[in-house]
């Protein structure tokens, strides 16, 4: 994992991303007990933009990652020193998720980590039931900002699917 982080830090470097964090499972992972996953969702908010504002062009983070010898796909993951990573545009939700993102360190690599009430929402907006065990599992494990998480399930229309489908913890 620390090789891929550091290849993923290399393209926020070469001005291929702006900024990144990371969600899903293992973002997740750095607020609860462990368990299994087998990829590295990043989310990611790119430089380059396209005529048509509405399109996102991933072919210059490909592309250096290809010259890099990084070739190898499974799905639609991309084999980064042995580990499947998807990257993630960013919309409104997952851009705010990426700005106030925690920054941490792993294995001495600097990265950056989506934090849990923005993980909340963007499963919930996801709302597979795998996702909604890890929703449950961040609140009952990951120190929560029940203020904050409410602001940001408000804001994107978040809150009444939360009250609904989220067992509230004894």
């Amino acid at each position: 994992m620390k090789k891929t982080l550091e290849v993923i830090n290399e393209l926020k470097r070469k001005g291929l991303i702006k900024n990144y964090a990371i969600g899903g499972a293992i973002g997740v992972l750095k607020w609860v007990e462990p368990f299994f996953t087998r990829d590295l969702d990043i989310f990611i908010v790119p430089f380059q933009e396209t005529k048509d504002k509405t399109l996102i062009s991933f072919s210059p983070i490909y592309d250096y990652l290809k010259a890099k010898g990084y070739k190898k796909w499974i799905g639609q993951w991309i084999i980064i020193e042995s580990i499947p990573v998807e990257f993630i545009p960013a919309e409104e939700l997952g851009k705010e998720a990426v700005e106030k993102a925690a920054e941490v360190e792993f294995e001495g690599v600097k990265t950056r980590v989506i934090i849990p009430e923005y993980l909340i929402a963007l499963l919930l907006r996801a709302g597979r039931d795998k996702d909604i065990i890890k929703i449950n599992m961040l609140l009952k494990q990951a120190k929560i900002d029940k203020k904050n998480l409410r602001e940001v399930l408000v804001k994107y229309n978040l809150d009444k699917m939360f009250d609904k489908v989220i067992k509230k913890p004894q």
